[in-house]
Parts: C-alpha cells; structure tokens; sequence
C-alpha cells in the first residue's frame, strides 16, 4: 500500500530548479533565466540553484499586489551651513610688521 506522499511529490521548503518550476507552474528554462537575472529570489548551492519556498510565496505576493511593500521613509537631517573660510572670502586682515 502506498503512501500519500508517493502519490503526490512532497513540496519542501528548498527546492531544486525542477520541484520549483513544477510548483510556480512555468518551465524550468524559464526559471533558470529568472534566477540568473535576479527577477526571482534564488541562492546557488556550487553550480545548482535552489529556492525557498517561503520566499517564493512572498515575492508572488508581493508581485500580485497582496502585500504592500513598505518603501523607508526618508528623513532629512538639517544640514550645517558650509563655513567658508576668511581666506577665500577676502575678509581676512593681514598685519604689517
């Protein structure tokens, strides 16, 4: 008697090329030049990829307009006026001996 696990390939949290093009539902080729341009979240193990489950989920959620994706605020910090130097601006007074 089989298991439910043979039936259906089990979907790990890392997968190789092939697992992860067979549970994103495109082509293995096609993830291949993903990962390589850094379109889809992937790390090398020597010369395979491999990518995570749970980081695919949250790039497909984030692709898909689901999650909103917080961009950092940006702060300005008040900047100090430039001192000038009494040289440059002339108003340096030289005494004679």
């Amino acid at each position: 008697m089989k298991s439910m696990s043979a039936q259906s390939p089990e979907v790990r949290e890392v997968m190789d090329i092939r697992q992860a093009a067979a549970w994103l539902g495109i082509s293995a080729d096609s993830l291949y030049r993903y990962a390589a341009t850094g379109f889809i979240p992937a790390f090398r193990i020597g010369n395979r990829w491999r990518f995570r489950r749970s980081r695919l989920e949250e790039w497909m959620d984030t692709q898909s307009g689901t999650v909103e994706t917080h961009e950092p605020k940006l702060v300005r910090t008040q900047q100090k006026k430039p001192v000038r130097s009494a040289r440059l601006t002339g108003r340096a007074t030289r005494t004679g001996s």
